[in-house]
């Protein structure tokens, strides 16, 4: 099943995530040491603690119900918890870091993360179990569903607020997925009593098999009926009739996605809020409840409570106490989903503490958009209004065709990042030429990141996506626009079949190494002011789209001259863009940026290079300090 067809939810929109610490992040990265960063991060940022046995898994103990599994790339779960959330993997050098808390019981230290990965991709290898039990969950392997093994998620592909700061989620696409390495310890087996639940988004999903989170196979095979008992989060109408189009909270207790009583029903009208709490338990015998409700405020709807499905095999349950996390139990990892935190616990919950573990969830104050990637990546539109897509549905090796297809707002690889030096990234992978071609009609291909010159693209102002090296610029070859259509370079001609928009923006790459960034962390208003700070791959504000017009655009406002002005000392800053003279910005052959209203460059004071020196405009000179490059 192509991922083209997944039913999903679309949206054109954005959503940037406001770093609350991320200036300060910025003076951290420029320490050298690693520990330094860390130190200094644990130790500058405030409020990050939550509420001592207050958090979900205290709340299930106490009830007589014990966490076995806590996976989050959010926050602690456990009050007592200060370990690692999750580990990455970078694909520059392939080195592994642990991403840990602000503090015991805290948020999750995400610009541990942005420092670690930045200027280049990484992947969640392994989210660390928080219990005692230690059943971490890894990329699984290839099951009887006759897919491969799983990769793990983009690292950065989804951030979200919580708790007052910045967090990324585990998006998941075809081909992503987590299991635990065997049975894990202490979970549910042959019809014991267990609960689980999940935050999830209700917005990214989709009709395949499976976006699960709990009780699977211990091996990834279908062994039959009631081997499973994961909660899951789906279009998917497995029994007719269903209410509405979902998303509805279900059950997978193998060969069959459960609404309650015997597979249909129509009281569960699902839940499509961006953020949802999903709760599934089940006493092993006779008796399975689900619950969904909104993350964000509000109490759990109960959907289903009554008898355990009269079809075959799951009156008892044969649970065999493997963890999944995005798949289903024969790794059927066709579907897509975005996952936040979740918890297996030993026993059958009582609703009382269902309905705290619900109240603390919405005291974290999830926000922001789940179901679109938002960093700094960003669609590349093409002819005919198609997006610049990989073959093989997010599954792209070296070597994968480049192609027009439909946009869709979930497909992780139609979100490009515009790298400083001018690569397109997506996936782990980069936008390049056949073997490093430069003839007419020389294809497009991904292929791992390496700086060569046919990886590099440099957005002009009409709409082309020069490639230096060659001279020559994208193409749709004749300005074919049907799925499918295999991308090549061919000579700059301006027609509609080269007009790519970058959609993400790029970088301005700055005197002494620095990039055009706007203060105020991602949340620049009018007159916010622009200046040098360092290259970070992550940061919103420093990728700039070049419109046809000749301004710049980052955070939905222009580079604009302070009062439209034109004389020399003229400070620049952020503001509507509005078409005026003091908004167009042409780039020149020695690597200045002219304004042409007042015939001066953009320019550094001096020649400064120190994070946070305001951008002005000056007579052009050809100096080094005004030296800005667009990607």
């Amino acid at each position: 099943m192509r991922r083209r067809t997944l039913d999903g939810a679309s949206t054109a929109l954005r959503f940037s995530v406001i770093g609350p610490a991320r200036r300060l992040r910025r003076s951290l990265l420029s320490a050298v040491a690693t520990l330094g960063l860390l130190l200094g991060a644990l130790i500058a940022i405030p409020g990050v603690s939550q509420a001592a046995g207050s958090l979900p898994c205290d709340i299930y103990g106490n009830a007589g119900t014990p966490c076995v599994a806590a996976h989050s790339t959010v926050r602690a779960v456990l009050s007592s918890y200060s370990g690692p959330l999750y580990q990455v993997t970078r694909a520059s050098d392939g080195a592994t870091a642990d991403i840990g808390l602000l503090a015991q019981g805290g948020y999750v230290n995400a610009a541990q993360q942005d420092a670690f990965c930045a200027n280049t991709t990484c992947r969640i290898g392994k989210v660390y179990d928080q219990t005692a039990r230690h059943n971490d969950l890894y990329p699984g392997p290839a099951g009887t569903a006759g897919m491969g093994a799983d990769r793990g998620a983009d690292a950065s592909e989804i951030a979200v607020t919580a708790g007052g700061h910045k967090a990324y989620g585990i998006w998941i696409s075809p081909g992503v997925g987590y299991r635990s390495h065997g049975a894990a310890a202490g979970v549910a087996v042959n019809g014991q009593a267990e609960g689980a639940y999940m935050v999830a988004s209700g917005t990214h999903v989709g009709s395949a098999c499976c976006f699960d989170y709990g009780n699977a196979e211990s091996t990834a095979a279908d062994t039959g009926n009631g081997h499973m008992d994961a909660v899951s989060i789906a279009t998917t109408c497995y029994f007719a009739p269903c209410t509405g189009s979902g998303p509805w909270i279900e059950a997978d207790l193998e060969n069959g996605m459960f609404q309650g009583n015997n597979g249909s029903n129509t009281a569960n009208t699902g839940n499509n809020s961006p953020f949802v709490t999903a709760v599934l338990k089940n006493n092993g015998q006779t008796t399975y409840a689900l619950k969904g409700g909104n993350s964000q405020s509000g109490a759990l709807s109960t959907w289903w409570n009554g008898s355990l499905p009269t079809r075959g095999g799951y009156l008892p349950m044969h649970q065999e106490g493997g963890i999944i996390l995005g798949t289903g139990g024969d790794n059927s990892n066709w579907n897509m989903g975005t996952f936040f935190e979740g918890v297996m616990v030993s026993g059958y919950p009582t609703d009382a503490a269902e309905n705290a573990v619900q109240a603390n969830i919405v005291s974290v104050g999830y926000s922001g958009q789940t179901n679109v990637p938002n960093g700094p990546q960003g669609t590349i539109t093409g002819p005919g209004g198609q997006c610049v897509d990989v073959g093989a549905d997010d599954t792209g090796v070296n070597g994968t065709g480049v192609q027009l297809w439909n946009c869709q707002s979930y497909a992780e690889d139609q979100h490009w990042t515009h790298n400083a030096n001018g690569s397109l990234a997506t996936i782990g992978r980069c936008l390049d030429i056949n073997g490093n071609g430069t003839a007419n009609g020389t294809q497009v291909e991904l292929w791992d990141c390496n700086g060569v010159g046919g990886q590099k693209w440099i957005q002009q102002a009409d709409g082309s996506l020069l490639n230096p090296q060659s001279g020559r610029c994208l193409d749709s070859p004749s300005g074919a626009t049907a799925n499918g259509t295999r991308l090549q370079i061919w000579d700059c001609n301006g027609s509609a079949a080269q007009k790519f928009a970058v959609n993400g923006g790029s970088p301005i790459a700055a005197p002494g190494g620095k990039c055009v960034d706007v203060a105020a962390d991602d949340s620049g208003v009018n007159g916010t002011a622009v200046q040098l700070w360092d290259c970070q791959s992550y940061a919103v504000d420093q990728h700039w789209y070049h419109n046809a017009n000749g301004s710049l655009r980052t955070l939905g406002r222009c580079l604009d001259i302070n009062g439209n002005g034109t004389a020399n000392g003229t400070q620049v800053e952020l503001w509507d863009c509005n078409g005026a003279g003091g908004q167009v910005w042409n780039q020149q052959a020695d690597g200045s940026l002219v304004n042409p209203q007042s015939g001066r460059c953009l320019d550094s004071p001096s020649g400064a290079t120190a994070n946070g020196t305001r951008l002005q405009i000056w007579d052009c000179n050809g100096s080094t300090a005004q030296k800005f490059t667009l990607s």
